[in-house]
């Protein structure tokens, strides 16, 4: 999975934090087009409307201003887990869960887009971020998804299948973000419609059952 999953936005509360979050967003902007390394705090300021020493009082100084454009525009990975991971929830109801956070981002639109562009970036010019990103949000939420599959499958822990499969469910979401520009091209009508969101969450929960039924059918031995 991705943690690239969902960018969230916070209702100011002050000046103080307009200010923060115009910051976030200016750098997030200027980090996804540019890099980390191109990008001064002086063009970040003047892109947000405020000074050097705004940065250095909320986050410290550069690096810490793009650990909190890298992490604090998402969900958190209990937030994430919360939507599918619960023992009660069925099948279904799992997997709409885990889709509705692939899904819920694009209707942000633009700032989805950077959060993205920041994150495609990050690996090809790595500051560790990354790594860590994997460590600490994709892992827990990709063994989460784990052990969702294992209690429907009817398995008492995951093997290399298990595995396989979740990565294939989880896939079905990531694409939507990282193939959009594909997709748009090729079939540009999926994502024009007032409904396309809604009817991209029926669609991936009804192939993602199809995935785990197939794997429940291959255990058993039916054709």
């Amino acid at each position: 999975m991705t943690e690239i999953n969902p960018a969230r936005t916070r209702t100011p509360r002050s000046d103080g934090e307009q200010s923060r979050e115009r910051l976030l967003h200016a750098a997030l902007s200027l980090f996804a087009h540019q890099g980390y390394a191109n990008t001064s705090t002086r063009e970040i300021a003047e892109a947000a409307g405020t000074n050097l020493a705004a940065i250095k009082y909320y986050f410290g100084d550069k690096a810490g201003l793009y650990r909190a454009v890298f992490f604090d525009l998402q969900a958190t990975p209990d937030e994430e887990i919360g939507r599918y991971g619960g023992e009660d929830l069925s099948l279904r109801e799992a997997l709409r869960g885990l889709y509705v956070g692939f899904l819920e981002p694009l209707k942000q639109g633009d700032l989805t887009t950077l959060c993205m562009k920041l994150h495609m970036r990050e690996m090809l010019e790595p500051t560790g971020l990354w790594a860590e990103e994997i460590d600490q949000g994709i892992r827990p939420m990709h063994e989460a998804l784990v052990r969702v599959l294992c209690r429907h499958v009817g398995v008492d822990g995951p093997d290399d299948e298990i595995q396989r499969l979740a990565v294939c469910v989880s896939a079905l979401g990531v694409h939507l973000h990282v193939g959009r520009d594909v997709t748009d091209a090729l079939a540009p009508g999926l994502n024009r419609a007032p409904d396309a969101l809604d009817r991209w969450l029926d669609g991936l929960v009804m192939y993602a059952e199809a995935m785990v039924a197939a794997e429940v059918r291959r255990r058993r031995g039916s054709p």
